[in-house]
């Protein structure tokens, strides 16, 4: 990688509260320079924290895809003290969790605790909530933060009839998990996500999606001709 270092310029990032780009063309240079310039420059929410809780009975196990590096302990959540990431205006954040339900089997799952059956599961049998959603921020020129929760019922749509923003985020956590070959990938392929992010590349007005599914039509070429993927 030479002195080009995304873990470095990241923690540099990190500890400053602010972002960094690498620009190696006039496209990316207009993206960060242009288009991505103001919410960069103008912080509306810092220390931004999300703690999910799913409900046992609908939910038996589930992982976080990606943000390995973000990862909080559970105690940080209430602790303004911690530092966390800023939000600028106009910036979105889109974390996925692949869950496993109830009654399902599947080779990633553990045998059921012994000490530890929820007394408390009873009362939720006959609840649709599948998780609660809590976001703790601090206000640009606060030291103490806001907390606002959401509870999300368990009414699973189909995904082709998902928003073209939900489907487009499924193709890059796919072509994430397959270009580091993750242990999660499960029937994952470039063919699938390259299908997906076509179909939902929407009006696309800077290009960006279109780039993201040449990246990954490159990637497939490249994983054909080293011989890394399973399938494709």
């Amino acid at each position: 990688m030479g002195n080009y270092k995304d873990s470095k310029m990241e923690t540099l990032a990190d500890k400053g509260n602010g972002n960094y780009a690498y620009i190696d063309n006039i496209t990316e240079a207009r993206k960060t320079l242009v288009s991505e310039f103001g919410g960069t420059l103008f912080t509306v929410a810092k220390d931004v924290k999300l703690q999910i809780e799913f409900n046992p009975a609908h939910v038996q196990a589930y992982r976080l895809i990606g943000y390995e590096n973000r990862i909080l302990n559970k105690e940080d959540f209430n602790n303004d003290q911690k530092d966390a990431g800023d939000m600028g205006a106009g910036h979105t954040v889109t974390a996925f969790y692949e869950i496993i339900p109830v009654g399902i089997k599947d080779k990633f799952t553990v045998d059921p605790l012994k000490y530890q059956k929820p007394k408390a599961l009873i009362n939720y049998i006959a609840s649709d909530e599948m998780m609660t959603v809590k976001f703790r921020y601090k206000e640009p020129n606060s030291s103490v933060s806001k907390l606002s929760q959401v509870t999300i019922a368990d009414k699973p749509i189909d995904f082709n009839k998902a928003s073209s923003d939900f489907r487009f985020a499924a193709a890059v956590a796919e072509f994430g998990m397959m270009l580091r070959n993750s242990d999660y990938k499960q029937n994952a392929s470039y063919n699938q996500a390259i299908t997906i992010a076509k179909a939902a590349k929407g009006e696309d007005a800077e290009g960006y999606r279109a780039e993201l599914v040449k990246l990954a039509e490159s990637a497939k070429l490249l994983s054909r001709s080293n011989g890394l993927a399973a399938n494709d």
